[in-house]
């Protein structure tokens, strides 16, 4: 963080980040021209990873799977199937 504060010089910037605990420490000494912005706790429309989640666990849910290839392979499957339009979405 120390090199991004010295490259802003006296600029600021914003630095959107989750909620986790590397990134909630008390620890965290947060530059004077760096100011996080915390995401709340659980934000799909903030993080389209989050919504990519949402189309993979839905097809997944209540699956056993006897290897992780086999989970794999599905996995894969509904990446397959995924349109267009799913893929713009997110």
């Amino acid at each position: 963080m120390d090199w991004l504060s010295q490259q802003l010089g006296s600029d600021y910037a914003i630095l959107q980040v989750d909620q986790a605990p590397a990134h909630t420490s008390s620890k965290i000494c947060w530059p004077e021209n760096i100011i996080p912005l915390f995401q709340p706790a659980s934000a799909p429309e903030i993080n389209p990873i989050e919504r990519l989640w949402q189309l993979l666990k839905k097809p997944l849910k209540n699956q056993l799977f006897s290897s992780l290839q086999a989970l794999r392979e599905r996995i894969q499957e509904i990446f397959d199937q995924l349109t267009f339009e799913q893929v713009i979405s997110i």
